[in-house]
């Protein structure tokens, strides 16, 4: 089976590497083949990525590749590397960006979170960054035009609709769609990003830089928005911290931000069983620099 979508992440030590492959055993698992992993490590880190990390990883399939990071965000910007790992080459139809503190909980389909056209993502839970004036400074800065629509954030109070904001934790995109100028959503979202971060006059940017950028790259590259449902992302922490998941609810993906919320919520059994059944391992030390295997 030739997988059409590429799951690709970041693996950066020390704690991103051991949450990387707690996410490739749940994509695995609740995948399957469907798709093809890879992980992203910055170049300037690459040789401090545990061997067991990479071992890991390499029993589920997963290649680790590094980008360049120097010079690319001036100062630089750890946020900005999930853009600059959807900027490196592959191969598939799709590729989906999944941020490492995601976990995967029930099998699923690649039709469930991408569609041609379309980048595929969710609201952002709440929106910190910018009033209404700042939003019409970027989109000035872009030669772009506010769009009508509105939505719902995904843990906002009410019924207010929203300017378009959403979480850059995870989202699909077509790989072979160019822009009217012949650029890739990858390109066009790099210099959105790059456009609002040399302005002087946008304020906060940091560390909003990647997710205010997201839906002025989606228009700009001439792709729509798809808005998946909640449980296909769904966020912890926050109002939830500390709840258990919801009754009666199938989530297939939640994104729990910290190793101690999967605790929080009764998951750490379930993750290590997922590593064990993936990798034949069930246990890397927070540091990455071991691996307890029971064979």
């Amino acid at each position: 089976m030739t997988p059409k979508l590429t799951v690709f992440f970041i693996v950066e030590p020390p704690d991103y590497e051991v949450m990387a492959c707690f996410l490739a055993a749940s994509l695995r698992e609740q995948f399957g083949d469907q798709v093809a992993l890879v992980g992203y490590c910055p170049d300037i880190k690459l040789d401090q990525v545990s061997p067991n990390v990479k071992e890991v990883l390499r029993r589920m399939g997963c290649e680790v590749r590094p980008f360049v990071v120097e010079g690319r965000f001036s100062p630089a910007y750890p946020h900005g590397n999930k853009i600059l790992a959807t900027m490196e080459p592959r191969d598939t139809e799709f590729s989906a960006f999944f941020d490492s503190d995601i976990l995967c909980l029930r099998p699923n389909r690649v039709e469930n979170i991408t569609k041609a056209d379309s980048v595929s993502l969710t609201p952002a839970a709440s929106m910190n960054w910018g009033k209404t004036g700042d939003w019409d400074l970027i989109y000035a800065i872009c030669g772009m035009e506010i769009p009508e629509e509105r939505i719902k954030l995904m843990r906002q109070s009410g019924e207010r609709q929203r300017i378009p904001y959403f979480s850059s934790g995870l989202f699909s995109f077509p790989e072979h769609h160019r822009s009217a100028d012949g650029r890739s959503f990858p390109q066009v979202w790099m210099d959105v990003a790059q456009a609002i971060d040399a302005h002087p006059d946008v304020p906060g940017k940091r560390p909003y830089l990647d997710q205010i950028s997201l839906p002025l790259a989606i228009q700009q590259s001439g792709l729509k928005w798809n808005i998946l449902p909640e449980e296909q992302h769904y966020i912890l922490g926050g109002k939830l911290r500390g709840d258990a998941l919801p009754e009666g609810q199938e989530i297939f993906t939640i994104h729990y931000r910290q190793l101690k919320v999967l605790k929080e919520t009764g998951l750490t059994a379930t993750t290590r069983k997922m590593l064990k059944r993936q990798a034949g391992v069930k246990r890397i030390d927070k540091a990455g620099e071991a691996v307890e295997d029971d064979e």
